[in-house]
C-alpha cells in the first residue's frame, strides 16, 4: 500500500506533468481536476525551480530539477517525464525529503541508488518513484546534494531496463533556500 507521503508526491508530480512548460505525458488520459491548480513557481535557480502547492489542503514547498541527461539500457525505452524533488511538508514535519520519478514502474528488489561525488545512497522503489532507503542519511544527501555538482540516480524497471539520470546541482542550494522560506513550520 502506498505511504501518505507517497500519495502527497505522487499528486504533485501529476500536477507538474499537466502543467510545467514542455512537460509531457505519455498516457493520453483526461486531464485530472485535482491537477488544474497546479504547483506555484515561487523561483528559479539555474536547472532548479522552487515551488509551493497545496494538494488536499497541505501546504508543500519543494525544489525540482529536469535530469540534464537520461539513458536507458537497452536505449530509447519510453519513458513518462522524470524528476527530482527535494520536498517539505510542515503538516506532516517533514523537511527536505528527496525523491525522484523515474518515468516508469522500478523494480522494488532491483539495486537503485543516487551518487553525489563519491557518496551512493540507497534509494528504493514505490511505482515509478524512489526515495532514500536509509532515513537516517538523508539530511547527508541533501549536504552532499548543496555541495556538489551533479547527482547520478540509478533506476531498474520492472521490466529490467536499467536508467541512469544526471541532475545539474545548479542552483539547487538557492532552491532550497527559497523552499525553506516559504514552508516555515
Amino acid at each position: 500500500m502506498m505511504s501518505v507521503r507517497h500519495m502527497g508526491m505522487i499528486a504533485v508530480a501529476t500536477a507538474l506533468m499537466w502543467n510545467l512548460p514542455g512537460a509531457t505525458v505519455a498516457n493520453s488520459q483526461a486531464r485530472p481536476a485535482a491537477a488544474s491548480a497546479g504547483p506555484t513557481l515561487v523561483g528559479q535557480f539555474g536547472v532548479w525551480g522552487a515551488y509551493v502547492a497545496a494538494p488536499g489542503g497541505k501546504k508543500t514547498c519543494f525544489a525540482l530539477a529536469k535530469p540534464a541527461s537520461s539513458k536507458t539500457n537497452p536505449p530509447n525505452r519510453p519513458r513518462d517525464p522524470v524528476f527530482a524533488f527535494i520536498s517539505t511538508r510542515p503538516g506532516d514535519k517533514v523537511k527536505d525529503e528527496v525523491s525522484v520519478i523515474v518515468g516508469y514502474p522500478l523494480k522494488v528488489d532491483a539495486h537503485n541508488s543516487i551518487e553525489v561525488g563519491s557518496a551512493r545512497y540507497d534509494m528504493y522503489a514505490e511505482g515509478d518513484g524512489l526515495w532514500i532507503r536509509n532515513a537516517t542519511e538523508e539530511a547527508r544527501l541533501v549536504e552532499a546534494l548543496r555541495a556538489g555538482a551533479e547527482a547520478v540516480v540509478r533506476g531498474v524497471s520492472t521490466r529490467g531496463t536499467e536508467t541512469t539520470d544526471v541532475f545539474s546541482l545548479k542552483g539547487v542550494t538557492q532552491a532550497l533556500d527559497k523552499v525553506a522560506q516559504e514552508c516555515r513550520g
